[in-house]
């Protein structure tokens, strides 16, 4: 479904203008009807992103003025990474202590060559992946859809706040929303507890309440017992931190099936 809202008829009328002008500016002639029809295919998309693509076409076409030549600039101005920069973004989903940013393409497409990745194919997978990845987006450009950037939050928070940052900074998530984000991670800690649990950071100690301060200690107890854990026992803690990683793809699978059904 289009998310876009569609152009006017005047809104359209004046589009066909543009885009006759534009013709006209390659040495071309366009007639009334010819434009006009050009300008209702591209009804669904901004008419900012338009006048950009027309100016492109204006500075870089030597032939003629063609509609694909329109939608090219179009696409390529949506803000969806080209299908290396996708296949490197999908792969930072296998660190469950990594914060990733990333569209529903990418999602719908990793979910697509997770068979195949599980199988330890990794250059199966990544062919896998690029064919999903490129069909999925030609499938929302051709139905108009604008690019959807979200958070699939890692177990970090430092590399929350990263990434989040960089999300805002290449523009993939609106800035209101990263500064929400940055918000909830950043709270700072106001009951006592929460400052002993900063002080344990910054060093300045304070005494927290009995209850937390036994938790702390079987924290302080489990850092010790993997530090003196035999081989046996770190090969179970690994198995364990595996399975959590399994757990949250497999969320990430569902999700994407999800969005898949809504599309």
């Amino acid at each position: 479904m289009n998310s876009f809202e569609r152009m006017t008829n005047e809104q359209i009328a004046r589009l066909a203008l543009a885009i006759a002008a534009t013709a006209e500016v390659l040495g071309q002639t366009i007639t009334p009807d010819a434009a006009e029809m050009m300008a209702d295919d591209l009804a669904d998309y901004p008419a900012d992103v338009i006048s950009a693509s027309l100016k492109s076409c204006r500075r870089e076409l030597t032939g003629k003025l063609t509609l694909a030549a329109i939608l090219q600039r179009i696409q390529s101005a949506d803000g969806r990474p080209g299908k290396d920069e996708a296949w490197a973004i999908a792969v930072t989903t296998n660190d469950e202590y990594e914060t990733v940013v990333l569209t529903d393409e990418i999602q719908l497409a990793l979910a697509a060559a997770k068979p195949v990745l599980d199988a330890g194919d990794k250059i199966g997978a990544r062919m896998a992946f690029i064919s999903a990845y490129e069909r999925f987006v030609a499938q929302s450009r051709e139905d108009a859809k604008p690019v959807n950037w979200h958070v699939s939050v890692g177990f970090d928070a430092g590399r929350r706040i990263q990434a989040v940052t960089k999300a805002m900074e290449l523009k993939r998530i609106p800035r209101e929303h990263g500064q929400k984000y940055l918000a909830d991670l950043s709270v700072e800690p106001v009951t006592e507890d929460g400052r002993a649990i900063a002080g344990l950071l910054t060093g300045n100690v304070t005494q927290p309440a009995p209850v937390l301060r036994k938790k702390l200690e079987l924290v302080k107890n489990a850092m010790m017992e993997m530090r003196m854990a035999s081989a046996e026992r770190k090969t179970e803690m690994r198995i364990a931190a595996a399975n959590e990683l399994a757990d949250r793809r497999a969320l990430m699978i569902k999700q994407a099936q999800e969005l898949e059904q809504r599309t």
